[in-house]
């Protein structure tokens, strides 16, 4: 006896795709051998995770492993699979498997085999009706190709014709073939031989249109494109969905398909019974198409926040900066994107004799400009690291921008910070730092060009020195530009007043009072540096 289907995995590498069934339980996973699922990865331990069924569902377990399991972006010890469902091994950027079906498998089949098993409707109402409820199940558990297959079973068996086609409209009108089949039972993928008139005339006139033969139909049905292609009789029925926008008349109905039939050896059998219930099963299927595309577009729109969940960690990975601790400086930093993933960043390096210090903004939001943020962050502090001057590494990022040629641009502060208090910076466009000390707040007004507009652009670095117990503050504009509901931004005087005797942590609370709940419209970010004297 054949294994029963428990679910079914796709592991996706790069432009690879590899199709896995689960026929037993558990089913292993790891580096091991010996696993049923064997990732060649050094993120993967050597019994990884497993997959499990259990009286209530199918569960992937992690056996403890060293780098950790990630569903859908969030790392899980134990978690209830469903269709859908993104795992990662070992990391964000590990081994990627997207879960198929599950459990349902054996009860789409059992529908599927019913469905075909059904021999000729003709004027069995009940039988349609059956089909129809069957159809609806299966559509509930996810077989939205096997229900257009099914669906194009039936329709071929009832009216006896060849080959059949379901066509789905898209956005912008054009026709999409979304299945084809042949009375015997195979696919069809081309559909260079039917009749395009046929088509425009039932959505033109959002009604059936059938010629049950070509040879003796009227003059004015005689269409040339049918002729040519030898098709003796076509049936071709519009899916039309009922209009639900407010103020639509009782009766109207958008189309969103076709459902096409055609023979080229014989002419048709249509009766009258057979064009009631072909119209009753094109305005079932219109409702399955309805709730299939519904049904992909929440999926879609699903994965699409999965990939920025996974997106935002892979970002906070990258971003998490591990705060030195120095005997002459002491560092804080906050940072609040307005989006899943932000275009702020912001770097602290302790070099052998001076702390660097860079806080940046690239234009725009969203996951454009987090990528881009992870990309300068990573060349930053390379130059950093390796103690490259600032107005080199200013110039450095200018020219990477402009000679790539990304469409955006970034404002941002480099900083160097010595033992003895000599403070080096170099302003790109950024809002001013603030220097806090004795009660008194003083802007840092000198300033450079924004880095990725003008390719010739010079850059000049600054110098102070800082006394024992002074304060630096920069800050990226989402605080200033952060408005209260009447539209009134925070302001740099109001960050002033609040950066003379407050916290970061305390002025962020000014500000989301300031605001009155109202969304921050852009990513925040603040850094404080204390400088305290050393021998």
């Amino acid at each position: 006896m054949q294994d029963a289907l428990l679910a079914s995995l796709q592991l996706i590498d790069g432009a690879y795709r590899q199709q896995i069934a689960i026929l037993h339980s558990p089913f292993t996973i790891g580096r091991l051998p010996d696993r049923d699922l064997v990732l060649d990865s050094q993120l993967v331990s050597r019994n990884h995770a497993a997959i499990v069924e259990e009286a209530d569902g199918i569960f992937l377990i992690d056996h403890g492993s060293r780098h950790g399991s990630f569903v859908n972006g969030e790392r899980v010890e134990r978690h209830r699979l469903k269709a859908g469902d993104s795992i990662h091994f070992g990391s964000l950027v590990g081994p990627l498997i997207r879960v198929g079906g599950l459990e349902t498998q054996d009860t789409a089949r059992a529908l599927l085999e019913d469905l075909r098993a059904i021999a000729q409707p003709s004027t069995d109402i009940e039988k349609l009706s059956w089909f129809l409820d069957a159809a609806r199940k299966l559509n509930q558990v996810g077989g939205v190709d096997e229900i257009l297959t099914s669906l194009l079973d039936v329709t071929l068996q009832l009216t006896q014709s060849e080959r059949g086609f379901v066509f789905l409209i898209k956005d912008d009108g054009e026709l999409r073939l979304a299945s084809g089949r042949s009375c015997d039972g195979y696919p069809l993928l081309d559909d260079g031989t039917i009749s395009r008139t046929a088509i425009h005339q039932a959505i033109q006139s959002a009604s059936a249109f059938v010629v049950t033969d070509t040879l003796l139909a009227e003059p004015e049905l005689q269409y040339e494109s049918m002729v040519a292609k030898n098709i003796r009789n076509v049936i071709c029925f519009p899916l039309r969905r009922r209009a639900v926008e407010s103020g639509s008349r009782d009766g109207d109905r958008e189309i969103q398909g076709v459902l096409y039939l055609d023979s080229r050896l014989q002419p048709g059998k249509m009766t009258l019974v057979d064009n009631e219930l072909l119209e009753t099963i094109a305005t079932g299927a219109a409702a399955l198409v309805e709730n299939a595309s519904l049904a992909q577009a929440e999926l879609a729109a699903r994965q699409y926040r999965e990939e920025l969940n996974i997106a935002a960690r892979i970002q906070q990975e990258l971003m998490a900066v591990q705060v030195p601790e120095l005997p002459f400086a002491r560092v804080e930093a906050r940072s609040v994107p307005c989006k899943e993933v932000g275009g702020d960043f912001y770097d602290v390096i302790a070099a052998e004799d001076a702390l660097y210090v860079t806080i940046a903004d690239i234009s725009g939001k969203g996951i454009s400009a987090a990528i881009l943020a992870s990309t300068l962050q990573g060349l930053i502090y390379s130059q950093m690291l390796s103690g490259q001057p600032l107005e080199k590494i200013a110039l450095m990022v200018n020219r990477y921008l402009c000679t790539r040629d990304v469409g955006k641009y970034a404002t941002l502060v480099l900083l160097k910070l010595t033992p003895d208090g000599v403070v080096e910076y170099l302003n790109c466009g950024h809002v001013q730092p603030l220097l806090v000390g004795d009660g008194a707040v003083r802007q840092l007004h000198a300033g450079n060009l924004i880095v990725g507009i003008i390719p010739d652009a010079s850059y000049e670095s600054h110098s102070l020195r800082m006394s024992p117990g002074e304060r630096l503050i920069l800050t990226t504009d989402g605080i200033t530009e952060a408005e209260d509901r009447a539209g009134e931004p925070f302001g740099e005087t109001r960050l002033a007043e609040a950066a003379r005797e407050q916290t970061l942590d305390e002025i962020l609370a000014r500000v989301q009072h300031f605001t009155s709940g109202v969304p921050f419209n852009d990513d925040c970010t603040m850094i404080e540096i204390c400088y305290k004297f050393c021998d």
